[in-house]
């Protein structure tokens, strides 16, 4: 097998037009959205602190994600024949997975950061000064690496002689499992062990330190609980969108179901979609930001 071939989302092709419509303005928001944050928490000197730092990465990370399947899935809905070669599957494969790792580990390093700031916030400036953030978000991209190289590795060796036709709209590892020539009950497990068990100890230590917030808060006031609160509930919001069908998918025997195509648009579509949304309708900071940012704008553009 030198290449594989996509079924797509749709075989309707009066569906495919109406599907084409709607992911390229989704694509354009998603990349439109992320790089606003980015754009703003970079030329804002009010948006310095540590969880501003993190939020800008994970927007970052956010466009690299989508745009690891959602150019070549607008692409193929206008083609009828949707191929890739088996070294752009590896290569999809391994980026799909080296950022949605990285995502996994920001998100779990930035409720760290919200613990420090709520339990500890005396001290928040000094745990969380630039260097440690800087080695966070460094440890985030090397776990991303490590978890995407070892998925890679176990469907590398494996042989494909046979059926190329993938019932997916990109390379995902469990579509692949089916198509190869020899027993991959043990690769399956190991892919579960290693994706499914990251995304379970992840969601496990983003519970626990909102359980420990929680308690903490108890003893603050209720103007103090509402407006931690509110920072806390971006992220807890976009953690659930994130994990729900992360963990459904990989958290289970290495079989594939026809939800499945749905739940992979909801995390590599919708969620990098909101992620923008609702960070910066929920914060009062981040809009002033980017009304500021929009008002420099344009006296630049009078000029």
């Amino acid at each position: 097998v030198t290449e594989f071939i996509f079924l797509g989302l749709s075989p309707n092709q009066k569906a495919q037009g109406v599907c084409f419509v709607i992911f390229l303005f989704l694509y354009t928001a998603i990349v439109l959205g992320n790089f606003l944050i980015v754009l703003t928490v970079m030329t804002s000197r009010s948006l310095g602190s540590p969880m501003y730092f993190f939020l800008s990465y994970l927007s970052f990370v956010e466009i690299c994600y989508s745009s690891v399947t959602a150019p070549k899935l607008i692409s193929d809905l206008l083609t009828e024949r949707k191929a890739i070669s088996w070294w752009g599957c590896m290569a999809q494969l391994f980026f799909m997975h080296f950022f949605g790792g990285t995502e996994i580990f920001l998100l779990t390093v930035m409720a760290y950061d919200r613990y420090v700031a709520i339990c500890k916030p005396l001290s928040y400036t000094t745990i969380m000064n630039q260097q440690v953030c800087a080695v966070l978000v460094g440890i985030a991209w090397v776990g991303g690496f490590v978890h995407s190289f070892a998925q890679v590795l176990l469907v590398f060796h494996l042989p494909f002689c046979g059926p190329n036709v993938i019932n997916h709209y990109f390379c995902d590892l469990l579509p692949l499992l089916k198509l190869a020539c020899s027993d991959t009950f043990l690769t399956g497990l190991l892919i579960v062990a290693n994706g499914g068990t990251l995304s379970v100890i992840s969601l496990g230590i983003l519970l626990a330190s909102y359980l420990v917030i929680l308690l903490h808060l108890r003893a603050w006031s209720s103007e103090g609980r509402r407006k931690a609160l509110s920072t806390c509930g971006s992220h807890v919001t976009v953690v659930s969108l994130f994990f729900g069908p992360c963990i459904f998918i990989y958290l289970r025997p290495s079989t594939t179901l026809p939800v499945d195509k749905v739940l992979a648009v909801f995390y590599t579509v919708i969620t990098p979609l909101l992620n923008p949304v609702i960070y910066s309708l929920r914060n009062a900071e981040m809009k002033k930001a980017m009304k500021r940012l929009w008002i420099r704008t344009l006296r630049l553009n009078e000029k």
